[in-house]
């Protein structure tokens, strides 16, 4: 399973993601291989356009796994920003943070664009896969 970032989602529309990868992320969500966080959820639906826009938005991400925020959770995303202000990396995106700490408590992976994850992933307790929706630097 993967958690979804919204900057693997908002590429999702772009002409410029492989057709071949577009459907492969298509199929996931149809099987219920890609799950979404709250976290994940709030930042989509921030970058709505408007009302319609985000409704019609939200009800693709319904039927899929929802992976609670729970205490266990912001527990380790503290623990993970304790660790990256350590190395000098705690100006992370907190949004990432907590994605990459809904990922590791669901023995997750994100799926994401976003260089964030690789040093959360290299440099934190946290386990999951860092999985680029296409190779960094190509969109």
């Amino acid at each position: 399973m993967l958690l979804l970032d919204n900057s693997a989602w908002s590429q999702l529309g772009q002409q410029h993601v492989a057709e071949d990868r577009v459907k492969e992320v298509a199929g996931w969500m149809a099987r219920g291989d890609i799950a979404v966080c709250l976290p994940f959820l709030l930042e989509a639906g921030y970058s709505a356009q408007s009302a319609a826009k985000r409704r019609s938005m939200m009800a693709k991400f319904d039927d899929l796994p929802r992976i609670a925020t729970d205490r266990h959770v912001e527990s380790m995303a503290l623990q993970a920003q304790q660790e990256l202000a350590e190395l000098g990396h705690h100006r992370l995106s907190p949004i990432d943070v907590i994605i990459a700490a809904c990922a590791h408590r669901a023995e997750a992976g994100v799926l994401h664009y976003d260089a964030d994850y690789d040093i959360l992933a290299k440099h934190t307790s946290l386990i999951f896969d860092s999985v680029w929706l296409a190779p960094a630097g190509t969109l």
